[in-house]
């Protein structure tokens, strides 16, 4: 009884998982070929020994002599070591027990491309059809076994991981070599006009850098011509067939399985572009029509297969394009959307599984290598490498990447890429994605040997994800600082005009600028300087994400050179990275935001808390102004810090906003408090010597429906009431509105008290008495008064007088009815604000407030529906524009598919208003139509990079239907009608 328990923990010691199951197993395959019997001590060195021993089984049963003799002659062991490590070789040479023989002959080093192609157009021959495919891919298959017997057997598989990636790119050519030449015999073309077709095979990706995985797909470009006199049309046809029927040999259903797909989707319009086309039709396209992605794609190119002369002409006249391809317009903005576009599109289940495409994965390396390539390899044809690890090289030796780093990162790359290629050729299946099973992870920490065990391999891996995730910001941005630095760190020292070309690449308008704002940054031997050196790396990535890195970058190093060496700004820097991070994307997103920074550096601190960048409750508000005016005898004194603290929440809610925190509803509630808070304080002031008189603010438009958007006038009505009336009371009123106006007068955030809504417009005193009010209002009131009045809601001053004009203001906004002719004056008056408001020259489409489908026609349709119904429908009486639009579809007053097309126009025209105010420190009711301006509006508006056209489209759209449903609503009619009168 003990030898079988000695067997067990021999067999445990050996790797098995199923100790009782390959016990037996042993013992009757022993008993069949002795041999086996000897063979037990070489599945220490297989990566799943129960596999292994499995897949021999199946071979014994599929041909027990050519087993008996390999096992003989001592090529056992490496046998064992395929199995172990490849199920889907296990099938083949079940399959095909004779290519057994092949692990007689192991590599000293892979075969030559040349000698690949060869042996292969040797296999098929003269053969056609299924024959051939067979044959192909039989002879194939049998020199990936021995390299990838090579592969497992060496004694260091990061180190020879290169070499093995080469052998199978130059395998897969000689493969679409031999296919070619068989679908030169199949196709149904005269055999003259085939010889005189010429084909290049032109490898893309990986297939193009030589470093293939086991079962990539082998991405390509056909290039065609006639030659001897063949017309390039006849040429494109008949190459077109070929480039099928050799896809076909390698690839369609035969008795011998397919061996990867062939990837054309890389050619000019990808899927929906032609198949094959002439050197001439490719150069064409890619001087008038390609993206920026593709003249990276190109960076890989080379002769795979077909017609190598064509091939070498064809990667001669795409070059030029490919370097200077980094100058184009937006090119790092078209790459790097293309990047997310292919994150996206990873399923959630696998994002964290991803070797290629995840965080911290292989494209991650790839795309920061082959970014530094073309930007310096624009002037430095030193660094114009194919292969993602000839390149780091290159960019190590020629001083573009630190030393330390690039053989880190080579190192990750190639781990990478190792369990990669181990995971593809356990079952010979495409996959990029880790193991979650236990058992699983251990086969592969046991095959790449990069782990004792699952959870050492995992760590592992892990480990590098991590130092990948910063691969951009330590290859691509710390260097820079280096150009600016009187002691370049280490042995790297970038040029200023090798740093300026990266910072011109990423975005930065003036490079050179830049560098010297780093250089101010970064110099000395201060806190601040030592912090902000360690920093200014992702910061610079980050402000290369934002709209303008120019603006912010410059805004941060005034910020920093007003808070100087202050603690908690440089604790903030050097502890929270989200909010460095935020500060440079609200820097770099708004002009507004980085002016008044400079003049509250302060406020910097509230990136930290998302609760300080939310709005303050208006009893907040109003507690500090009155705070305000009691801590200050001087009315001036008083008023400045009332200015101030407007200012700083306005900064606030503009931070908010930015960040994504805030809805637009909470940003115009949110900028409505704070002028109530800012008017009422200031009030408190202005009428220290008004005496007993009475005196209210009434909120009008916008700002009495809480609807205020940054840079919005403030529109308001100004009632008194003196007991006992001397004859002097309206003239402390207008004192009173004249003291206002002064001390909330603001030249860099401007509050404009607007009385333009006053009875008699324009014409009319600023302020009334109640009793003059009640009197205007129940004799000459016109309809547009009425109308005005909809939104009226009191907001400082005195309680009681305001509740009571508010009782006047509901008898004339909400009658019981409103006649025929009234509702005719309030159309015909939209009308001429249509015609004659609209500023000359601007174009209706595109004015946020005037125009087509915008602001003012969503808020007249809704005020005449008020006017018409509110009386009978208490929730119509509000002076909101969306609550009372909300209130009109529940009434059954419009539909509310139409009410939902109201309110988007009236949503993402108000934003673009808001977002304009925030790019360009500058109130204007236009979209506008300069595309670098537009961008910054739509990046505010949280659209994605390059999106301004996006923007404008939606904008159009949204208005148009909204003027669909007003013009059928308001006016009644298909047609606006002419104004008159």
């Amino acid at each position: 009884m003990p030898r079988p328990a000695a067997a067990l923990s021999e067999l445990a010691r050996l790797g098995f998982a199923e100790l009782g199951e390959a016990r037996d197993r042993l013992a009757e395959l022993s008993s069949r070929v002795p041999a086996v019997a000897e063979l037990l001590p070489a599945f220490a060195s297989s990566a799943d020994p129960d596999s292994a021993l499995l897949q021999l089984e199946r071979l014994v049963d599929r041909d027990r002599s050519a087993v008996e003799s390999l096992l003989t002659d001592g090529y056992g062991p490496r046998l064992v070591v395929v199995l172990g490590a490849s199920s889907g070789l296990g099938d083949f040479v079940v399959r095909r027990p004779a290519e057994l023989e092949a692990l007689r002959d192991p590599l000293v080093q892979p075969p030559s491309v040349g000698e690949y192609t060869a042996d292969l157009l040797e296999s098929v021959g003269e053969r056609v059809g299924d024959e051939a495919r067979v044959a192909l891919r039989v002879r194939y298959r049998r020199h990936l076994l021995r390299l990838a017997s090579f592969d497992l057997d060496s004694p260091d598989p990061l180190a020879v991981l290169p070499v093995v990636a080469t052998a199978l790119a130059d395998l897969a050519g000689a493969a679409l070599d031999a296919g070619l030449a068989v679908a030169r015999r199949e196709v149904a073309f005269p055999a003259e006009d085939v010889d005189r077709t010429r084909l290049a095979i032109i490898g893309m990706g990986k297939a193009g850098a030589r470093e293939l995985n086991y079962l990539s797909d082998v991405d390509v470009v056909y290039v065609a011509e006639g030659a001897d006199g063949l017309e390039n049309g006849r040429a494109v046809e008949i190459a077109t067939r070929l480039a099928v029927h050799t896809v076909r040999v390698v690839s369609e259903l035969s008795l011998e399985t397919e061996l990867w797909e062939v990837d054309a989707n890389l050619r000019p319009e990808g899927q929906a572009g032609a198949l094959v086309r002439t050197l001439e039709s490719h150069v064409a396209y890619y001087e008038r029509w390609a993206k920026g992605w593709e003249f990276q794609a190109l960076l890989k190119a080379r002769p795979l297969a077909g017609d190598t002369e064509l091939g070498d002409r064809y990667v001669e006249r795409v070059a030029p394009f490919v370097w200077a391809a980094a100058s184009r317009e937006n090119f790092v903005e078209s790459v790097q959307r293309m990047r997310e576009r292919v994150t996206d599109l990873i399923p959630a289940d696998e994002v964290d599984r991803q070797l290629k495409l995840g965080p911290g994965g292989l494209r991650d390396i790839e795309f920061t290598i082959q970014l530094l390539q073309l930007v310096h390899g624009q002037a430095d044809d030193g660094v114009r490498q194919r292969a993602t690890l000839d390149a780091l090289g290159a960019l190590a030796r020629r001083g573009y990447v630190g030393r330390a780093e690039a053989a880190e990162f080579d190192r990750d790359y190639r781990l990478l890429r190792l369990l990669e290629h181990r995971i593809q050729l356990s079952r010979l299946r495409r996959t990029h994605l880790m193991p979650v099973d236990e058992g699983a992870l251990r086969v592969l920490a046991r095959s790449s040997r990069l782990g004792a065990t699952a959870a050492e391999l995992v760590t592992t891996w892990h480990d590098v994800r991590r130092r990948v995730r910063t691969l951009h910001e330590r290859l691509f941005y710390r260097p820079l600082l280096s150009a600016v630095a009187a002691r370049p760190e280490e042995e790297l020292a970038l040029s200023s005009d090798q740093a300026a070309a990266r910072l011109a690449v990423i975005g930065f308008v003036d490079p050179r600028g830049a560098l010297g704002h780093i250089a101010a940054l970064t110099a000395g031997v201060s806190r601040r300087a030592s912090i902000q050196r360690h920093l200014l790396p992702a910061m610079l990535q980050w402000f290369a994400d934002g709209t303008d890195p120019d603006l912010g970058l410059l805004a941060f190093r005034r910020l920093s050179d007003g808070l100087g060496e202050s603690y908690w700004f440089l604790r903030m820097l050097r502890d929270s990275s989200g909010a460095a991070h935020r500060l440079t994307t609200v820097l770099s997103s708004s002009r507004f935001v980085a002016d008044l920074l400079d003049r509250i550096p302060e406020a910097a601190a509230w990136f930290e808390n998302d609760h300080e960048l939310r709005p303050r409750p208006l009893a907040s508000l109003l507690d500090e102004a009155r705070a305000t005016v009691a801590r200050h005898s001087s009315v001036d004194a008083a008023a400045a810090v009332m200015r101030q603290s407007r200012r700083r929440e306005i900064l606030r809610l503009a931070m908010g906003g930015i960040l994504g925190l805030l809805s637009i509803d909470e940003l115009a509630r949110g900028l409505s408090a704070v002028t109530t808070a800012a008017i009422s304080g200031t009030l408190a002031l202005a009428r220290r010597d008004a005496g007993d008189l009475e005196f209210a603010v009434i909120a009008m438009g916008r700002y009495g429906g809480e609807e205020l958007g940054f840079g919005s006038d403030a529109d308001v009505l100004y009632v008194y009431r003196a007991e006992g009336d001397d004859g002097t009371a309206h003239r402390r009123a207008l004192a009173v509105v004249a003291e206002l106006n002064r001390l909330t007068s603001d030249a860099l955030v401007p509050l404009d008290l607007d009385t333009g809504l006053r009875p008699e417009g324009k014409n009319g005193t600023v302020a009334r008495s109640l009793s003059s009010y009640r009197a205007y209002y129940a004799r000459w009131s016109l309809t547009w008064e009425a109308q005005s009045l909809l939104r009226a809601r009191p907001v400082a001053g005195d309680q009681g007088l305001a509740a009571e004009f508010m009782a006047v203001a509901d008898g004339v906004r909400y009658p019981e009815a409103i006649s025929d002719q009234e509702v005719r004056e309030v159309k015909r008056i939209k009308a001429r604000v249509e015609a004659e408001r609209l500023p000359k020259g601007a174009e209706p489409s595109r004015h946020l407030k005037l125009g087509r489908g915008s602001l003012s026609d969503v808020e007249w349709y809704v005020q005449l529906l008020q006017l018409q119904h509110a009386h009978d429908t208490p929730g119509l009486r509000t002076p909101s524009t969306l609550e009372a639009l909300a209130a009109a579809a529940e009434a059954g007053l419009l539909s509310s598919d139409d009410a939902q097309k109201l309110r988007d126009a009236w949503t993402i025209a108000s934003r673009a208003r808001s977002a304009v105010v925030l790019w360009t420190s500058r109130t204007s009711d236009v979209l506008p139509t300069d595309r670098r301006l537009l961008e910054g509006v739509a990046r505010l508006m949280e659209y994605p990079p390059g999106s301004a056209t996006r923007l404008e489209e939606d904008y159009l759209a949204a208005t148009r239907r909204s003027r669909a449903v007003f013009e059928r609503g308001f006016y009644g009619l298909d047609e606006t009608p002419e104004p008159t009168g």
